[in-house]
């Protein structure tokens, strides 16, 4: 039996995707048996690039603002510098973003996207990793940031960068698995 049976997760991501950090984790999360959706800041496509270069574009299942974090069971927030410098600045993908942490349900975020956890407000007390770059603002929020290629806090899961995916894909395959976690509230 697929270990994520029965299991829905949302993907959030906007134009400007890391297009690996969405297409990898997708269809790893699938492969296990979970239902996928990728939701976004607007409905069409979404880009997705290649390091600077175009990559594909995505299609959109669902405007964040127009979903509830209840129908979840996890988050997966893919990087890139765009997509999640345009998450941070939206309210809905803030507050959906939010939401797990308040129900205590697994979020996994890779390269820049714990920009978007900064923005939740659920950094504070935790620690965490991400794109090298990201360190100062994740101690600015009161985080602490280790330089690992994945590493989980309460159920809260971040990695690097690319490089770092298969650990990435593993550790959130486990932690959607166990499900809620205790004190990961923020």
């Amino acid at each position: 039996m697929a270990r994520l049976q029965n299991k829905r997760v949302a993907f959030l991501a906007a134009d400007g995707v890391e297009q690996i950090e969405l297409t990898k984790p997708w269809d790893a999360l699938k492969a296990e048996g979970a239902e996928v959706r990728l939701l976004s800041i607007k409905d069409g496509e979404i880009q997705g690039m290649n390091g600077m270069d175009k990559g594909d574009s995505f299609p959109v299942d669902a405007i964040v603002g127009s979903v509830n974090a209840n129908d979840y069971d996890a988050l997966v927030l893919p990087g890139g510098v765009k997509n999640p410098d345009l998450l941070r600045m939206n309210d809905d993908a803030v507050k959906f973003t939010k939401a797990f942490f308040e129900a205590s349900k697994p979020i996994a975020a890779i390269c820049h996207a714990p920009w978007t956890l900064v923005e939740a407000g659920v950094v504070e007390g935790r620690t965490l990793t991400s794109y090298p770059s990201l360190q100062t603002d994740i101690r600015n929020a009161g985080g602490t940031w280790v330089d690992e290629g994945v590493h989980v806090d309460a159920g809260m899961v971040t990695s690097r960068r690319p490089d770092d995916l298969d650990a990435f894909i593993t550790t959130t395959i486990e932690e959607i698995e166990e499900g809620r976690r205790e004190g990961q509230s923020a």
